[in-house]
């Protein structure tokens, strides 16, 4: 049976999407006046900037991510490839939530190297594929 790797990808997109959605609300109260507290103040204006930079940090490491994936649409990915592409994406979940509700710094580090380890053992893996002659 062949793995896929596209609905991992996927999951990321909307990962992305749902970021957007939130930092949309978080923006509202100031850019057209909807939500704003009785004082006229925006109640999202804490996490604003918290959105905002995970959303910058979906175009960073992630990269690697979708690179390799791509990668593996022109050979066939075994299961420990689809599993760490999982892994990676729910970390990105995991430290989306992380970065924007908390200011755990050293949680959110543990998660992103989570990310990273598993980035590059897909990495490893298309590379040991490609250098096998495993391509299809």
């Amino acid at each position: 049976m062949l793995q896929t790797l596209i609905a991992p990808m996927a999951a990321h997109v909307a990962l992305a999407a749902t970021l957007y959605f939130l930092l949309t609300i978080a923006r509202a109260p100031v850019v057209w006046g909807i939500g704003r507290g009785a004082d006229g103040s925006n109640p999202w204006a804490a996490l604003e900037p918290r959105i905002s930079a995970n959303l910058s940090s979906q175009f960073e490491w992630p990269v690697f991510f979708h690179v390799a994936c791509l990668i593996f649409f022109q050979i066939q990915p075994d299961l420990i490839a689809v599993v760490l592409a999982w892994i990676f994406v729910g970390g990105r979940v995991l430290h989306s939530a992380v970065q924007i509700f908390t200011r755990n710094i050293r949680l959110r580090g543990i998660v992103f190297t989570v990310n990273f380890i598993a980035v590059l053992g897909l990495w490893l893996v298309a590379v040991l594929t490609v250098g096998n002659g495993s391509v299809i």
